[in-house]
């Protein structure tokens, strides 16, 4: 029961970090597609703006999810860590990139600057997410064995199921940026900005749509029991997605922003627990269960009690600051008139 329940925790740790890093990431493809200095200066604008207050808040949830495997699950963590190391360590390299590059440009004030670092930024925020794409992709298809080193460190993460994986994270991150960035244009962008995130977010909702079709035919094919479990245990939560995900595409041509980031991000949700059901009672493949991988009695009730406790600090904390940019007067329609 302990077990589960911290496995539960984490998990939703992980949710949390794909749909609020997601769509940060996500961002980063569109500043990357946006434009010329001139042209693409009002998207930009409203990007830095958007993920400006959280860009660094939102690894939180990263940081979380690892420590609670760490603590929870120390032979799961030690057979990741040590078998899918090489794009882990790439990921990581990402995100400091990424973070580095951001500061940089907003404090560069030369144009040959500011495209030498906007460029890091976007294509860091590209090959993170599919890196830790191929990680996932890896872990489902049952390429991590337990055991310290036990996989391969090079097919375990180029294979088909991983390069799913990383393709559906990086098409995910843009459609979540792209629906919740419509929201900040509706809000004080101007109706242009609002056509063109309109115009990305149904583009990159229709190509994820078809990389998951795509990806039903390579999971049967490359990782046959992760596909049974996402056909059988966990069907009903993949066509929850499904259904939730076109809806988003309707309520966007309807201009109802706040219900279609809810069904975007509602959409991306159900993925991530279906991925967990499909797998659940294994946490490696083949025979590494929830149980016999947890850490002693004592050691996961310290874990939830810690988590309850840091709980009543962060998540109040991170609620106000995303509640506090979102409001029209922190600066959304300011900065972008003034990139105008």
């Amino acid at each position: 029961m302990l077990a589960d329940t911290v496995l539960a925790v984490m998990w939703l740790g992980l949710m949390c970090y794909a749909l609020f890093a997601g769509a940060d990431f996500g961002a980063g493809l569109w500043d990357l597609v946006a434009g010329g200095s001139r042209r693409g200066r009002p998207q930009r604008a409203l990007i830095e703006h958007a993920i400006g207050p959280v860009w660094e808040a939102n690894h939180v949830w990263l940081i979380f999810v690892v420590v609670m495997l760490w603590s929870g699950f120390p032979e799961v963590f030690a057979a990741v860590m040590s078998t899918l190391y090489l794009p882990l360590t790439l990921a990581a390299l990402g995100i400091i990139a990424r973070g580095a590059a951001f500061a940089f440009r907003k404090a560069s004030t030369q144009l040959w600057q500011q495209r030498l670092f906007g460029a890091c930024f976007a294509t860091s925020s590209v090959v993170t997410p599919f890196f830790l794409g191929t990680v996932a992709g890896g872990v489902a298809s049952g390429r991590v064995p337990p055991g310290l080193a036990a996989g391969s460190t090079v097919t375990s993460w180029l294979n088909p199921a991983s390069f799913l994986g990383g393709v559906l994270a990086v098409v995910t991150c843009a459609h979540l940026a792209a629906v919740y960035l419509c929201a900040d244009a509706a809000r004080g962008g101007g109706p242009d900005l609002v056509r063109a995130f309109r115009r990305r977010a149904l583009a990159s909702g229709l190509a994820a749509g078809a990389v998951a079709l795509a990806g039903i035919a390579v999971l049967h094919a490359d990782a046959p029991r992760l596909f049974h479990g996402l056909t059988h245990r966990a069907l009903p939560l993949v066509v929850l997605s499904a259904v939730t995900g076109v809806a988003g595409l309707v309520l966007l041509m309807r201009s109802l922003w706040g219900w279609a980031r809810a069904a975007a991000a509602l959409a991306v949700a159900l993925i991530v627990w279906a991925w967990g059901v499909a797998q659940y009672p294994l946490m490696l493949v083949p025979d590494l269960t929830v149980a016999r991988a947890a850490a002693p009695p004592s050691v996961l009730a310290a874990v939830l009690i810690v988590f309850a406790v840091g709980a009543l600090l962060l998540i109040p904390s991170l609620g106000w600051l995303y509640a506090l940019f979102q409001r029209p007067e922190t600066g959304t329609t300011a900065g972008v008139e003034e990139a105008r």
